[in-house]
């Protein structure tokens, strides 16, 4: 039996799933960083936080076999969109959920009439960077760069990237 999978808009009783959503979404982020204290003590409390932001343009779900699989939201200021976040659950990744979830969102933003979409994955999440420049975010726009200050986490921090004749660690 195949798959159905639907993209829709958000709904109040999808919250719950939501916020695990997002926890699972801090747990990579801990895990490829190696940090524990990534997103605090409750991550899913984030999601509160982000369901309230003045530039949440919407949120839209991806429903798997009547099942939440994924979600992801669109910030709008003016004609600047950016994608954020965009996660799906791990047991169901690489099935296109995430692709179809761009796509919608990329009609949302088109429809507001955004002209820019962006999208920030953090540095070392390379299956979020593949889905993203497959799914045509090749310009570079802006570059967050971080310097560790004090005692913080000098040895977490991997070489490899270089842009400009920079090396960068990431």
């Amino acid at each position: 039996m195949e798959s159905q999978l639907t993209i829709r808009p958000y709904e109040k009783r999808d919250r719950g799933a939501c916020r695990d959503l997002w926890r699972e979404l801090t747990e990579r982020h801990r895990e490829i960083y190696e940090d524990a204290s990534i997103g605090g003590e409750d991550p899913g409390a984030q999601f509160d936080a982000y369901e309230k932001r003045r530039n949440l343009a919407g949120i839209w779900v991806a429903e798997l076999d009547g099942q939440v699989a994924g979600m992801a939201g669109l910030l709008a200021e003016g004609e600047q969109g950016e994608i954020e976040p965009v996660v799906v659950r791990a047991p169901v990744r690489g099935r296109g959920i995430g692709s179809a979830l761009l796509q919608r969102l990329e009609n949302e933003a088109q429809q507001r009439g955004i002209q820019y979409l962006s999208v920030r994955p953090v540095a070392r999440n390379d299956r979020a960077m593949v889905c993203f420049h497959r799914a045509g975010f090749r310009q570079l726009g802006h570059i967050e760069m971080f310097r560790t200050l004090g005692e913080g986490p000098k040895g977490r921090w991997k070489p490899g990237v270089r842009l400009h004749g920079c090396d960068f660690r990431y």
